[in-house]
């Protein structure tokens, strides 16, 4: 696998489980890179949805993937604290035309105090039916939802104190 290089910018492309394109990231920093975690930070960055729609995000964020998980973390930085975006994914992989990594609809938002809430199990159920996913994803993606609760609660990786403030510094030096 190609390792995104420090200080390179890439794109960020996810995908569903049957193989289409769901959304494009246009361009991220990578303020990280090695076989198995890409940390990444952007800014007003242009999404494009599948349908062709685009978006630009409305805040500083730091995007934790790692390549063992099947989730990943978006961290954004708002004016009343750090909100975090969670999405139950495959591991990535990069192939220097992108990260990459499939969206499997569940997600977990999480408040400036930790509390979260998970999101979306109904679009999972019905993608999960509609692309048949295998009985060994969805184990996966539950033993993944919990571990995700754990570090969550433990304050581990992304969602320790300093994570967030560390990257965003980080990522603000490459922008000077």
């Amino acid at each position: 696998m190609a390792i995104p290089q420090e200080g390179e910018r890439v794109q960020i492309h996810s995908y569903k489980h049957d193989g289409n394109l769901h959304r494009v990231w246009d361009e991220t920093l990578c303020l990280k890179g090695t076989n198995r975690i890409f940390i990444g930070g952007n800014d007003r960055t242009t999404v494009t949805e599948s349908d062709g729609r685009t978006w630009i995000t409305r805040e500083p964020a730091i995007c934790y993937f790692h390549a063992q998980h099947w989730f990943n973390v978006i961290g954004m930085l708002r004016e009343d604290g750090i909100y975090y975006y969670c999405n139950l994914s495959s591991p990535f992989l990069y192939d220097r035309e992108a990260l990459k990594y499939i969206d499997y609809d569940l997600d977990i938002k999480v408040f400036p105090d930790m509390t979260f809430d998970l999101l979306d199990e109904d679009e999972y159920e019905l993608h999960r039916r509609q692309m048949d996913y295998p009985q060994s994803i969805d184990h996966i993606l539950t033993h993944n939802v919990d571990k995700l609760i754990r570090w969550i609660r433990a304050r581990k990786g992304p969602f320790s104190p300093e994570f967030i403030d560390e990257w965003y510094e980080r990522y603000l030096t490459y922008l000077r």
